[in-house]
């Protein structure tokens, strides 16, 4: 049983479901703090790498994972069977969006009948996936009450939303102050002073669904401000204005800014697929939300504007689309990153493909691309070389990732479509480099 004693006294058992970019991290911070952490995944290949004490995550050296393993604080394994074990349990399992940008609660859904099955009294559920207001009372909760217990009586059930940014330098789980909402008040308590061991600082809600919403109005904040950015990039190339110059001398500004770039399209878990959440949501309560869903179609539409702008760059230089060798630089959604969620490197590859080029990727990060059930790609990062460069009749810049030499990129090949401004430094070479 969870209680405030157990926690300070580092007595209590932690929980976490999900060993992934949110759940490693959380693993890696209490078992630092002298907890002892179980940790639960399906994928029976990533139990036996953390029990060997190995990484999947770059971010998280496998010298990490082998000393939490070798400190006895830490094991991991695929049977939900031991849940009873814990006192507190974190759930950091996928909420992505069905084909038609419904949510998808499967995994969430999943996850709490599993515990259910092994609910005990006492225990401290906690649910951090991203997700809409109101679904750890209306999803969640009732799940957990099959098991016969009752909620805030028998069992405690709160809500804190992963901050998460992976590969960040600057902030890790633990430098990240956490939110979080209870669905009653001894449930709240007993959260914020978990996590209060483990983080710089704990801010709590009145319920849960605050807790939900601060993190849509987070990712929702970001989504709109790019796809401002972006459509400004549309226009301003229309009246051939340089949108990066534009944004450079804006940002100078010492009050009222905070600087968004455009680009190619959102990836990772968040900020793609939060908008369309609380969208969802708010139409059971007959409530339009035009603004954010006209971001998340305008931020949608990024990577089919840059195949486009592949075709055309191509084609002022008398090559069709079709059997043309075309690179694209850097899978992963972001910098430095090993993360390939919801990349728009995925859409673009797909649409330049469907149009009969000749694809290929080179990733320093991403030897090779993962099982993704919304993409049929299955391609390994190829040798970035000089004959490689000179073989491609297009050069796309996705991800501007620091490990490549832009100029030597610009000097051996023969196009470059740059979405990332990556080559704005580059001045010898103006005829090989179309912005994007």
């Amino acid at each position: 049983m969870i209680t405030e004693e157990s926690i300070i006294n580092r007595q209590a058992r932690v929980g976490v479901i999900g060993m992934g970019y949110v759940g490693l991290p959380l693993v890696h911070a209490f078992c630092d703090n002298g907890f002892e952490v179980l940790g639960f995944d399906i994928d029976p290949a990533k139990v036996e790498r953390l029990n060997r004490g190995e990484s999947y995550i770059k971010h998280i050296p496998s010298e990490t994972i082998a000393g939490l393993v070798a400190s006895g604080r830490f094991s991991a394994t695929t049977d939900y069977a031991q849940i009873g074990q814990a006192d507190a349990i974190l759930i950091c399992v996928p909420t992505p969006l069905t084909k038609t940008r419904d949510p998808d609660l499967s995994f969430v859904e999943c996850t709490a009948r599993s515990i259910a099955e092994h609910l005990r009294e006492g225990q401290l559920i906690v649910l951090e996936s991203t997700t809409y207001p109101g679904t750890t009372d209306e999803v969640l909760q009732p799940i957990l009450e099959t098991s016969g217990l009752e909620c805030g009586a028998d069992f405690y059930l709160a809500y804190s939303p992963e901050r998460e940014d992976p590969g960040n330098p600057k902030y890790s789980a633990r430098n990240i102050p956490k939110v979080v909402g209870g669905t009653n008040d001894t449930s709240c308590k007993l959260a914020a002073m978990l996590y209060d061991q483990v983080v710089v600082s704990v801010v709590t809600v009145s319920s849960t669904r605050e807790a939900e919403a601060v993190k849509m109005f987070e990712n929702i904040y970001r989504s709109v401000n790019i796809a401002l950015v972006n459509e400004l990039k549309i226009v301003f190339e229309k009246m051939d204005i340089d949108v990066w110059e534009v944004l450079e001398a804006a940002y100078t500004k010492p009050f009222g800014w905070h600087p968004f770039y455009p680009g190619p399209g959102l990836g990772g878990h968040c900020i793609p697929i939060d908008p369309f959440y609380l969208s969802w949501k708010a139409r059971q309560y007959d409530t339009p939300t035009r603004f954010i869903e006209l971001a998340g179609e305008i931020n949608s539409t990024m990577p089919a504007r840059v195949a486009d702008k592949v075709m055309r760059s191509l084609n002022r230089r008398g090559k069709p689309l079709k059997g043309s060798k075309v690179l694209v630089l850097g899978a992963a959604y972001k910098p430095n990153v090993d993360d390939i969620r919801e990349s728009p490197s995925l859409k673009i590859l797909e649409l330049l493909e469907r149009e009969g080029a000749v694809i290929g990727y080179h990733d320093p990060h991403i030897p090779a691309f993962p099982d993704l059930r919304d993409s049929h790609l299955r391609l390994e990062s190829v040798k970035l070389d000089e004959q490689t460069l000179r073989e491609q009749d297009c050069v796309v810049i996705v991800t501007d990732h620091s490990a490549y030499d832009y100029e030597w990129i610009v000097e051996h090949a023969d196009l470059i479509v740059d979405t990332r401004n990556a080559t704005a430094h580059i001045t010898s070479r103006p005829g090989k480099i179309v912005k994007a």
